[in-house]
């Protein structure tokens, strides 16, 4: 029986989906927007110093967010793939005595079968 649930059920898997594909979306409506609005500022002839330069790093931005996107979508079908290898571990069974439990019945036993010696003074 595996004890380990299944890909497919685990949150922080859905999670990695969910967050890369959120990730790249907005990557992807930042970089085409800023591109889109320096293209048409630059082709006008009406470009600012703010459209260009920082159109720019926004734009930039968006292409970081796509990456990062892309590369949690790659951990998560890696970890799909190495899920898939993995070999379910074996269930053990439980002990019915615990390692104390022997000592204390043997010590119990052998005291049990021994006899005390008398002492002198106590047996008056």
């Amino acid at each position: 029986m595996n004890t380990r649930p299944r890909l497919t059920r685990s949150i922080p898997f859905w999670l990695l989906v969910a967050g890369s594909l959120a990730s790249s979306a907005a990557g992807a409506v930042i970089l085409i927007d800023k591109l889109g609005t320096m293209e048409t500022a630059l082709t006008a002839g009406t470009a600012t110093g703010v459209e260009v330069y920082v159109g720019q790093i926004w734009a930039v931005l968006g292409a970081i967010l796509i990456g990062v996107g892309a590369i949690g979508l790659l951990l998560a079908f890696t970890l799909g793939s190495l899920r898939a290898f993995a070999t379910p571990r074996e269930q053990v069974a439980p002990v019915a005595e615990s390692f104390d439990d022997e000592i204390e019945t043997e010590a119990s036993d052998a005291s049990a079968t021994t006899e005390q010696p008398v002492l002198d003074g106590a047996a008056r």
